[in-house]
């Protein structure tokens, strides 16, 4: 389903070092966003009761079932850049993707427009 790369799995394992509430971190999709879905990230305390749960060495992964779909095959990784640093997802059932990098089409989206100009809300944000 996901991967995690190695930078990913070093961040993410600093992250989780830092909440003694958290045991996990969930990723989600969500409609929304320019290009008609979003990726989401938080820290959670534990597994809901359908979630994949995907293990890499110290780090666990939380999918529910709607997103699973939508993150097979997905490579999560950790890139800094001179524009900052942050999560990147490559995912391989994209068809579109909006110029920001948050939001992303896929078959069963209906996908948005995104420009550079900035509006209300912006860039990976539910119009």
């Amino acid at each position: 389903m996901v991967t995690l790369t190695d930078a990913a799995v070093t961040t993410l394992e600093r992250v989780l070092a830092k909440s003694a509430a958290a045991k996990g971190l969930r990723i989600a999709v969500l409609d929304g966003g320019c290009a008609g879905h979003k990726y989401q990230m938080g820290l959670e305390a534990q597994a809901g009761e359908e979630d994949a749960v995907l293990t890499f060495g110290p780090v666990t992964i939380f999918v529910d079932p709607a997103s699973q779909p939508l993150l097979t095959g997905v490579v999560v990784d950790f890139v800094e850049g001179i524009e900052g640093a942050g999560f990147r997802f490559d995912n391989p059932n994209a068809t579109g993707s909006c110029g920001c990098g948050k939001s992303f089409s896929s078959g069963a989206s209906a996908g948005g427009s995104c420009s550079s100009t900035p509006s209300a809300g912006g860039c990976g944000t539910t119009h």
